[in-house]
């Protein structure tokens, strides 16, 4: 079993920064793909920011210039820092990995943290 766990989470004024992370732990044998998605309320999950293994990065045309992922392949971390917040970041942020493990590959979700952006 594979388990992410994020961190980092909170509230945070209009135009200010926040660092989220997360640690996958459990049976891995190598993780292709970590990432972050966000859901907002009545609204579906969206794709933020992938970092797959060998150093392709992408990026969602909302976050991209204001955000930034990075990834410890050894420590099987990421995390997304998140700059010139604006209250439409307000949402619960997911980490995601694709993860092989001895069985096969499948994909993994953390439980959320919750990110609010108001003054």
């Amino acid at each position: 079993q594979v388990q992410l766990v994020e961190s980092g989470g909170g509230l945070v004024q209009p135009g200010g920064s926040l660092r989220l992370s997360c640690a996958a732990s459990g049976s891995i044998f190598s993780i292709n793909v970590m990432g972050w998605y966000r859901q907002a309320p009545g609204k579906e999950r969206e794709f933020l920011a992938r970092s797959v293994r060998g150093g392709i990065i992408n990026y969602a045309d909302s976050v991209k210039g204001r955000f930034t992922i990075s990834r410890d392949n050894a420590k099987n971390t990421v995390s997304l820092q998140m700059s010139s917040l604006l209250p439409t970041d307000t949402a619960v942020y997911y980490c995601n990995a694709e993860v092989t493990t001895l069985t096969g590959r499948t994909v993994y979700w953390g439980q959320g943290t919750q990110v609010t952006v108001s003054s």
